[in-house]
């Protein structure tokens, strides 16, 4: 304990770094306060809304996901329902075009210009997204409290372009607090946003879970075993984004004038998940797709049969996400995108062709291309079991409810929202140890040991 008072005073002793702790504590206090404001849709509707089943309705299911990543705000019909997801939305995009688009693949080669560009061309995909979005929301609020015994919540005329307008601006707002936290306070501010989102709904959860385990004996055994097992669930996600396959590389010994260069072993950390979790995202929101297909045909609670009733049950009902066919599809369409993703990212041949033009080679490897088909396959071998460890941690709330955990706290059990909590603590933790360090302190750890977060790798 007096280790940590230490590592705390040693933190605000230095200035830019207490600086940047106050400005991203400063914005996410902001971020958290906009969450609570409701729409302008005048102050019937608001009553409506507030005592409808629209909240629950929104907080289950796969709408649920959404709603847990805007921190409560889509249940809320808060002026940032829409959140920051429409800019992760577009990032992908820009991401996946940047494959065969040779305008993106030029822009990335440019440096920090380019890199400026790319960010102006996913800020206006946003707006188009957002553009795309916001009708079926405000859509959604009048369908899903249709059947409330206070009637439908119309939004129409004025007020529907306000809260069109407003919408869009509120993920704007978040977009622009995102990046003020990047460039002025901890790490990367989208993903802390996220983060904060996730983490705000899980005292709620949690609580929820007590108050349903407390209608049955032995709540203070069973809620302890739940926490315990949630740690291990914990530390098995920062194993799987930590775990790296080093491979070693041996430079050339070069000499010029009377300085030597080169002659020593270095390693390549080939990470074992180096999709990180885009593969779950990527999955998720295919999983959308069947879900709103057949939602058209299930107007006014109205359920089809044959094949389309079985497409309701196992991909767009509430508890749908808990089945056992959701999970099947969900599991393998993860470990086929992180095949697809990796090869995406991770380049063999260029990284065996960078290799070659530094003097380094692989001991007993050939430089050149034999060096990219050796790379490629240690890739290959470290994608698969990394690709079944992502999507085993990934179904995990499933099980979790299948043993009695609440439906709220079991997506803190796996998924998404775990993997994204472990990588951006990992990150922030780093960011401040990297600050520590450069002013000869100790790290965050004793022994020596460093915290190894998604940049140091």
């Amino acid at each position: 304990m007096k280790g940590l008072f230490q590592t705390i005073r040693n933190i605000f002793k230095i200035k830019e770094l207490k600086s940047r702790i106050f400005v991203t504590l400063g914005f996410l206090l902001i971020y958290r306060l906009c969450a609570f404001v409701t729409l302008p849709m005048g102050s019937d509707n608001m009553i409506k809304l507030t005592t409808s089943d629209f909240a629950a309705d929104s907080s289950a299911g796969l709408l649920g996901i959404l709603n847990l990543f805007t921190g409560g705000a889509l249940s809320q019909a808060s002026i940032m329902a829409l959140g920051i997801m429409p800019y992760i939305s577009a990032s992908i995009v820009i991401q996946l075009l940047g494959i065969g688009l040779p305008y993106i693949q030029k822009l990335q080669k440019e440096g920090q210009s380019g890199r400026n560009r790319i960010t102006q061309l996913t800020r206006y995909l946003t707006i188009l997204i957002c553009a795309v979005q916001a009708p079926g929301y405000i859509y959604a609020i009048s369908a899903m409290t249709a059947g409330g015994q206070l009637g439908p919540v119309e939004i129409a005329g004025f007020s529907w372009w306000v809260c069109y307008g407003v919408l869009i601006t509120g993920t704007l707002f978040a977009m622009w607090i995102g990046e003020r936290i990047t460039d002025r306070g901890l790490g990367n501010g989208i993903s802390i946003l996220i983060m904060i989102g996730i983490i705000a709904a899980l005292p709620g959860s949690f609580m929820q879970e007590f108050i349903t385990k407390s209608d049955t004996g032995g709540v203070l055994v069973m809620i302890l075993i739940e926490i315990l097992v949630l740690l291990m669930v914990i530390l098995i996600s920062i194993l799987l984004v930590q775990g790296t396959r080093k491979i070693p590389v041996q430079f050339a010994k070069r000499v010029v004038g009377n300085r030597q260069f080169g002659g020593v072993r270095q390693f390549i950390p080939l990470k074992v998940n180096a999709a990180g979790v885009m593969p779950i995202i990527f999955a998720q929101a295919l999983m959308f797709l069947p879900a709103t297909f057949v939602m058209g045909f299930t107007k006014d609670n109205y359920v089809p049969e044959g094949f389309l009733g079985w497409l309701y049950n196992s991909f767009a009902a509430p508890d749908a996400m808990f089945g056992f066919a959701y999970n099947f599809v969900f599991f393998w369409m993860i470990v086929a995108f992180t095949y697809f993703y990796t090869a995406v990212t991770v380049n063999s041949s260029q990284m065996a062709e960078d290799m070659k033009r530094n003097g380094g080679f692989i001991p007993g490897v050939k430089p050149g291309r034999q060096t990219g088909e050796y790379l490629d396959t240690i890739m290959s071998r470290i994608v698969f079991p990394g690709s079944l460890f992502l999507a085993f941690v990934a179904i995990l709330p499933a099980f979790a409810v299948l043993f009695g955990v609440n439906a709220g706290f079991a997506q803190f059990y796996g998924g998404t929202s775990l993997l994204i909590m472990v990588g951006v603590v990992l990150d922030t933790l780093q960011q401040i140890e990297g600050y520590l360090l450069n002013r000869h302190y100790d790290g965050l750890m004793k022994g020596g040991a460093r915290i190894k977060g998604k940049s140091s790798m």
